[in-house]
């Protein structure tokens, strides 16, 4: 998830676009199948399935390019481990919300539904804003612990974390300020109510900074253990 050698213009219209499509994903899905059945949990299910394959889709395909963060606490936590420049992290912050809205849009375009909307759904108290600094500290973490020790399937790890996450949290882990942004645009099954995102984006931060923290003391590269000297070792009888 470290960005590479590409030009910032390029890294930026991956980030964008990246979390177009994840945005697009999560509300076109919840449009879906909440057209398609009345049953909260099976709306919940496909939601859930089309979000994390996503994931594993734009990861895998643009993380070459960016780093694929999609995400402007990732980005945040990639700046604090000095992996993203200061400057860098801003943009792709702004990118990928801007990305996100777009994504928002795309969704109720191809719904047939009203472009511009404002969500009614209300997500606010304790459990909710517990939920989501728990589920972006899992996040987080596991990105981390990927990069870590399993480099190679981080979009495996991400999307099957996300796939849990949507079910044992009581936010249903939207872990991603520039996600719940875009979805506070959208009056549809994945909306928050616009009052109701500071306290998501309050959350999601300070999730992302303890699992910045704890990963900082419990994955640290261990200092190898010293010889002793031969010297001290007694001679045998």
């Amino acid at each position: 998830m470290k960005g590479p050698a590409f030009p910032l213009s390029r890294r930026l219209g991956a980030e964008a676009l990246g979390t177009l499509i994840l945005v697009a994903t999560v509300v076109g899905s919840g449009i879906m199948a909440d057209r398609l059945t009345d049953d909260a949990a099976l709306v919940l299910l496909g939601n859930t399935v089309a979000t994390a394959a996503m994931l594993v889709v734009l990861i895998a395909t643009l993380g070459p390019v960016s780093g694929a963060h999609f995400n402007p606490v990732v980005s945040l936590v990639f700046a604090l481990r000095r992996d993203l420049e200061g400057r860098a992290a801003l943009a792709y912050g702004l990118a990928q919300i801007v990305g996100g809205i777009a994504g928002t849009l795309l969704a109720h375009a191809m719904f047939e539904m009203p472009l511009m909307q404002v969500s009614t759904t209300i997500r606010i108290g304790g459990g909710q804003w517990l939920a989501e600094a728990v589920a972006t500290f899992g996040l987080i973490f596991v990105v981390l612990a990927g990069l870590r020790f399993r480099p190679q399937a981080i979009s495996g790890l991400v999307g099957l974390y996300i796939t849990a996450a949507y079910w044992f949290t009581a936010s249903t882990a939207f872990a991603n300020p520039a996600v719940a942004i875009a979805r506070a645009a959208s009056d549809t099954f994945a909306g928050i109510r616009p009052a109701d995102l500071p306290g998501f984006l309050l959350a999601e931060t300070v999730g992302a900074l303890l699992a910045l923290a704890v990963a900082g003391w419990m994955l640290v590269e261990p200092a190898p253990i010293a010889r002793r000297d031969r010297s001290d070792t007694p001679a045998p009888l």
